[in-house]
């Protein structure tokens, strides 16, 4: 028995031994990552800790509250995920109540969402001709007026925290109750013998395009698309050799867009509009015909949100969150600030480690240190929602926004992660899988640069490395 009992000790005390080494080996390889030359100006913000116990294994400045950039996402649809739950689905109505058509808007983000349709194998603006195709099927020619109920959500469609000068760029598009193709369009310029033509899609009249982009015959040309003091007029100008595009813009009036894009089909069906296109609440539901309820399911918008960095995915569940919360109406983004850092401190993060400002990442008043995000991703590792969860996070050398990392043999499929960049700020945190267990980290870096994204990948690779 005394032999076992030795030994048993010094089994221990040599495991113990060779994760000490391992660990120290960690801290060596990512200290000579961060002290590089390279990134001499860069301040970084490190937590690493083991999922299954929360042992840390690496921490620099982690209790520090850093701008976490999209990382912010991780924050949003884990909270997503708390209050809605998993099997949460946005349900968009189309009903008809007396001559007049009826949309009711649950907040959808990837209604007409080309990512989404071409994932389930639908064609472009199926939505449309099937809402088209029901109204024609129930014999009806004439719709007087078409009511789009945004009320799910406030008024407040831009936050007044995002940088006006990219408010045209689709990452930074309006929120809205009711929300269409990203709430863009797509512009192509093309380049005919030195005519410049400008094709639009969808193709509609409820947008309005300038056209001063000149012909070139050298150079690889650049054409961009701005705002205009008109309600979505927009300038197109630049220069263009061959082709320029297509290339995403941001609309105004995202509802009334979908409106006039509906009334639009509904006349290639030979449905005549002959009323108003109007944006209000339908407060007095009897009497409604529904015709049709179109479905969303929360994975989808957390996917998109977390794999692509789809800001409207993560500012609508941001706003749905308030939503909820109240009814199903109003949802703000006050309201689902207070709601998210409530949850947070839920889960033991002190409240001076973050700010919540919006759900995508895009305002730099969020603040969030590697420690909050790690303990984050650790309550999602632990809850009942963890692989619908993993399953929504970008997977190095496979999808997403580090599809394009991570490939060799050793990292591909290991990696699941969300990465984060605004200005000079660039982050990236998830988890590493090795050796059979689960390693969660987060990586935070203000002032980076053009190597800093090299850096970040490194850093998480040496996980594995060192495992």
């Amino acid at each position: 028995m005394k032999t076992k009992a030795i030994l048993f000790i010094y089994t221990t005390i040599f495991a113990s031994a060779l994760l000490n080494t391992a660990d120290a080996s960690l801290k060596k390889s990512i200290n000579a990552i961060i002290n590089d030359p390279s990134q001499r100006n860069v301040q970084w913000g490190i937590k690493i800790i083991q999922a299954d116990n929360g042992k840390t294994l690496y921490s620099k400045n982690a209790a520090q509250p850093m701008i976490p950039a999209s990382n912010m996402k991780l924050i949003t649809t884990a909270a997503a995920l708390h209050y809605l739950g998993p099997d949460f689905a946005y349900q968009t109505t189309v009903a008809l109540k007396g001559s007049t058509l009826v949309i009711i808007g649950s907040g959808d983000p990837l209604l007409g969402d080309d990512v989404t349709d071409a994932r389930y194998g639908r064609q472009k603006d199926w939505l449309l001709d099937d809402i088209a195709q029901i109204v024609k099927s129930r014999g009806v020619n004439s719709i007087e007026d078409i009511i789009i109920d945004t009320g799910v959500f406030d008024d407040q469609l831009v936050h007044p925290s995002w940088p006006v000068a990219e408010l045209n760029r689709w990452y930074a598009c309006e929120v809205a109750g009711l929300n269409y193709n990203a709430n863009c369009v797509d512009i192509t310029c093309t380049n005919n013998s030195g005519t410049i033509d400008i094709n639009v899609q969808p193709q509609t009249s409820f947008i309005k395009i300038i056209n001063q982009v000149r012909p070139t015959n050298s150079g690889s040309g650049a054409v961009g698309a701005y705002r205009t003091e008109n309600i979505n007029t927009l300038i197109v100008k630049g220069r263009c050799r061959k082709q320029q595009g297509p290339f995403k813009v941001a609309i105004e009036r995202p509802a009334a867009f979908f409106a006039f894009l509906l009334a639009e089909k509904l006349y290639q069906y030979d449905i005549n509009v002959t009323g108003k296109l109007i944006e209000k609440n339908v407060i007095d539901k009897d009497g409604l015909n529904v015709l049709k309820t179109y479905q969303t399911p929360l994975k989808d918008c957390l996917a998109r949100s977390n794999k692509d960095s789809f800001g409207l995915a993560a500012e609508a569940m941001f706003k749905t969150i308030a939503a909820h919360s109240q009814g199903g109406v109003n949802g703000s983004w006050p309201a689902a600030q207070q709601l998210i850092s409530n949850y947070l401190v839920e889960i033991g993060i002190r409240p001076g480690q973050f700010k919540i400002d919006d759900g995508s990442g895009l305002s730099k008043n969020n603040l969030i240190s590697p420690d909050a995000l790690a303990s984050v991703l650790s309550a999602m590792y632990k809850s009942s929602n963890w692989n619908i969860y993993k399953d929504s996070l970008a997977v190095g050398g496979i999808d997403g926004t580090i599809g394009k990392y991570f490939s060799e043999p050793e990292y591909k499929g290991k990696i699941f992660g969300k990465t984060g960049y605004i200005n000079s700020v660039k982050s990236f945190s998830g988890y590493c899988f090795a050796d059979g267990k689960y390693y969660i980290f987060s990586i935070i870096t203000h002032g980076a640069n053009g190597q800093t994204r090299q850096a970040i990948n490194d850093i998480a690779q040496a996980i594995i490395d060192n495992s």
